[in-house]
């Protein structure tokens, strides 16, 4: 349960962050957001990432929830890579 609810808070946060970004909304939502959207989604990104570091250090401690933090951001930033390359892939099949 500890690592879910880490999981469960890092992987929006990777979603968002890529959505902040000009490239990825072309990507997914075929155009550029305004940039008040875009500083919405960065910031909301962030402070998931944040809160997702406070719920490892608050279940593990410092030293162990670190490390754990770290192990759960980079499969959640994985995730999302791997499934915007899949909608990408996708994308192009259908054309």
């Amino acid at each position: 349960m500890n690592h879910l609810a880490i999981q469960l808070v890092s992987l929006p946060a990777f979603a968002l962050l890529a959505l902040a970004m000009d490239r990825h909304q072309l990507d997914l939502l075929g155009r550029e957001l305004p940039a008040g959207q875009t500083r919405g989604l960065r910031l909301a990104g962030w402070l998931a990432l944040l809160a997702s570091l406070a719920i490892a250090v608050g279940l593990k401690g410092w030293s162990l929830g670190l490390v754990t933090w770290c192990g759960h951001i980079s499969l959640s930033a994985a995730i999302v890579i791997l499934t915007m390359v899949a909608w990408e892939r996708r994308k192009s099949v259908k054309k």
